[in-house]
């Protein structure tokens, strides 16, 4: 595992050193860690999310009536509402 040496403002050393003392994590390595993980995933949704909206705004103009979509995505979701 690679060693780095960051340094953190006051307020965020002492949230970490809480989120240590709480027993929520077991060093402040960990809780670095574990936030990085989640903004990476964070990341991959907003992509994928931008990925869907770009190819929505790609494939034009409906030509079908606001029921006829609601009722596609009922179908496709399996839903009856």
């Amino acid at each position: 595992m690679s060693r780095q040496s960051i340094s953190f403002t006051e307020p965020n050393d002492e949230w970490l050193k809480s989120q240590v003392a709480s027993k929520e994590y077991a060093s402040k390595s960990e809780v670095v860690n574990d936030l990085i993980r989640q903004a990476r995933n964070q990341r991959a949704e907003i992509d994928y999310i931008r990925m869907k909206l770009e190819k929505a705004e790609k494939s034009g103009i409906s030509t079908k009536t606001k029921d006829e979509i609601l009722e596609i995505a009922r179908t496709r979701a399996n839903v009856k509402l």
